[in-house]
């Protein structure tokens, strides 16, 4: 056996050893009880950033399991990442000087494609880096043809139940992006700007007034107002409610209403109502029946609702030039600094404008109510359980979801519109036929489905492409891993689809981790420079100290501290088991006293060793079964190095030495459990020990633990 552990001439041929010898590839056995996981699909356009390799804690839970003689599947996928991508590829167009508008929709999609499938292969590549216990045959891509059919059909069965709708509502849209979000996607920014406080002139007098004054963030957006609104409880302006003002800058009338939606106490209590630019007035608008006036257009400029004047601008030069024109015209009355919440893109940091736009929504309601039902009875169990309110209270608070997506890459909306009939259908195959007129004059839908849409159904659909009796075997998988951030994105509509499209909830629990920072607590940036690359950590350290570095003393749900100096320390460990291993390998060579009672002070060190790690392998089953990874793993590296090799090795060497069998049967024992133990966590140097003791045809994941 080799003096060092050279784990970058074992870790490729290890891992090759094991995908040829069929280790992760899964079968139905229905005399075994399943153990399912499907892998959150990383992006297929990029390599792996050391988020991903969180991914350990489902190897965890794969490989100890199996050696608990459960039948594991980890199955492997890949995502299309629909706006991710895009905003991707839009970057690379930019490098060769061409946008989105130089190529037609089918030669933009295979060049995506294109882009795409040169990346995917080195991603599946460094998740075989990290050791991971994959099903690599079995392997699934979002926009498979199998996966396709299955979302399609979904979509039609939510649009014939009446939780698919077509409708013109504000969208939170981005003008650079080109493409509207879900509210999820928008991040809310505290931003210092202005309130301006405009003179709207009554068009009759009342009694000595002569004109209210409105205050508002967004002057720019006036030639879209169409009502003035108070509320209806604010003493200040009861002899005005019903009354009508001139439109500022315009010979246009609008009416003063009132409305409870409106704040007495923000700015004068009185507001302008612009329902196409602003949410809140949308709904005062839906209340009281008013016009709908858009002035932005979805390239970020006013159109020629705002006049020639203004027509053309971007919003912030609008915005400037408005303020001016009012401050002439005699309609500014004064500004003052306002913070207030702005939403922003959270891909490319812009302004989001809510526009009024025709899109597909889901009703959430009811899904949600099913799913929040599930959590509640404990259909699904959530790790750590602090999450569980925080998931109730995303269900109790979701919007209806805007699924429309203005990108060419993704999966097309199978949704035709009727020229002659002015009517939408779906069909989930390219018809021949109009399903409403029975012509051939429709067209299909240009947009594609959000990305979440088709992930929300992953676990199912991912297992159905498989054939029916992997998913009536493997279904509800077992657990679903992921990060803490992406609750509401992703876990939540899992579940909502899941049980609205099987009946089943999808999983029956979630174990959720946390962010990856650095040693100072920092989110990991490019910008911030403290960003770790986890290929060059492998070449340099290993994956098993890596991957364990991700999870010694690391809270269960917490927040991830990483640093170079951890990585040591967890590849110096990897060199710790070599090398005990080492001695207890090379000492079986040993002839001398075995036959020579082991007794008094060296009996009692015998015993004890039996005794405590008979109590230490039952609590880490106990944490393991609990889904205490760290806590498991923690325990076992102080046992191993402190107290097996530093105590016990050192108490009984002489004894070993002497070529005591009993003595080095024992350690040898115990160490090989310890082995097993140690493998879901440092799956590499336990493997690479294993083969020299038991030959290199022998696999951990072929053994059981003994509980």
């Amino acid at each position: 056996m080799e003096k060092k552990y050279k784990f970058s001439e074992i870790e490729g041929r290890l891992y090759k050893k094991w995908e040829e010898n069929g280790l992760f590839r899964a079968k139905v056995d229905k005399t075994k009880k399943p153990f399912s996981i499907i892998l959150p699909p990383p992006n297929a356009n990029a390599d792996l950033h050391v988020g991903h390799a969180m991914y350990v804690y489902e190897d965890i839970m794969i490989r100890f399991y199996k050696l608990l003689g459960f039948n594991t599947f980890w199955l492997a996928g890949a995502d299309h990442a629909g706006f991710e991508t895009w905003y991707v590829f839009e970057k690379h167009l930019k490098k060769e000087g061409k946008t989105r508008f130089s190529y037609g929709r089918d030669e933009l999609y295979k060049m995506v494609w294109k882009f795409v499938m040169k990346y995917r292969g080195e991603m599946e590549n460094q998740l075989r880096r990290l050791g991971f216990a994959l099903d690599w045959e079995k392997k699934r891509f979002t926009l498979d043809p199998e996966i396709v059919s299955i979302v399609y059909s979904t979509f039609e069965k939510l649009y014939k139940k009446g939780l698919i709708y077509r409708a013109k509502r504000l969208v939170n849209y981005c003008t650079k992006c080109g493409t509207s979000f879900s509210d999820l996607e928008v991040t809310y920014k505290e931003v210092e700007g202005k309130l301006w406080f405009i003179k709207y002139p009554l068009v009759k007098k009342v009694g000595d007034v002569d004109s209210i004054i409105v205050a508002t963030t967004r002057p720019e957006t006036m030639f879209g107002d169409v009502a003035v609104a108070v509320n209806p409880k604010d003493k200040r302006y009861k002899k005005l409610i019903g009354k009508e003002v001139y439109l500022p800058l315009t010979s246009r009338k609008i009416p003063i209403i009132s409305d409870l939606a409106v704040d007495p106490e923000f700015g004068t209590g009185a507001v302008k109502v612009t329902p196409a630019h602003d949410e809140t007035d949308w709904q005062i608008g839906m209340r009281h029946s008013l016009p709908l006036i858009q002035v932005i257009d979805f390239d970020g400029r006013l159109n020629e609702n705002a006049g020639e004047e203004f027509r053309g601008l971007k919003v912030k030069a609008a915005r400037s030039a408005v303020i001016d024109k009012l401050r002439e015209e005699g309609f500014l009355v004064k500004e003052r600094k306002h913070l207030h919440r702005v939403g922003h893109c959270y891909k490319c940091g812009n302004v989001i404008e809510p526009l009024p736009k025709d899109q597909w929504f889901i009703k959430i309601r009811p899904l949600a109510e099913k799913a929040k039902k599930a959590v509640e009875q404990g259909k699904i169990r959530i790790y750590p359980s602090r999450f569980k309110k925080i998931l109730i209270n995303w269900l109790d608070k979701f919007y209806d979801w805007n699924i429309s997506r203005q990108i060419v890459w993704g999966i097309r909306i199978p949704a035709y519109f009727c020229q002659s009939k002015k009517k939408w259908f779906v069909s989930t195959t390219p018809p021949k036929k109009c399903l409403v007129c029975g012509g051939d004059d429709f067209v299909q839908d240009e947009d594609t489905f959000d990305t979440w849409f088709s992930s929300a159904q992953w676990p199912f659909a991912t297992l159905k492409s498989l054939g029916n009796e992997f998913f009536e075997y493997f279904y509800p998988t077992s657990v679903m891993e992921t990060g803490y951030d992406i609750l509401p994105w992703w876990v939540a509509r899992m579940i909502m689809i899941g049980i609205f499209a099987t009946g089943e909830v999808p999983f029956k629990i979630v174990y959720l981790h946390g962010l990856v920072r650095d040693k100072k607590g920092l989110k990991m940036s490019k910008s911030k420079g403290n960003v770790i690359n986890p290929m060059e950590i492998v070449d340099k350290y290993g994956a098993d100290a890596l991957r364990s570095a991700l999870v010694f003393e690391t809270q269960m749900g917490g927040d991830v501290f990483i640093s170079e100096e951890k990585i040591k320390g967890m590849r110096n460990f990897a060199n710790k088991i070599w090398n005990i291993g080492r001695f207890v390998y090379l000492s079986q060579s040993k002839k001398g006293e075995g036959s020579v009672e082991v007794k008094g002070k060296k009996k009692k060190v015998l015993d004890e060793l039996r005794r405590e790690f008979e109590k230490e392998k039952k609590s880490y089953i106990k944490e393991m079964k609990g889904y205490k990874f760290s806590s498991a793993f923690s325990n076992l590296y102080y046992f191993v190095w402190h107290r097996f090799a530093d105590f016990y090795l050192e108490e009984l060497k002489e004894l070993i030495w002497r070529g005591n069998m009993e003595t080095l049967n024992e350690i040898k024992s115990v160490y090989l459990e310890m082995l097993k133990m140690l493998h879901p966590f440092i799956p590499f140097v336990t493997e690479a020990v294993w083969q020299k003791f038991k030959g290199d045809k022998s696999f951990i994941l072929n053994e059981r633990l003994k509980i």
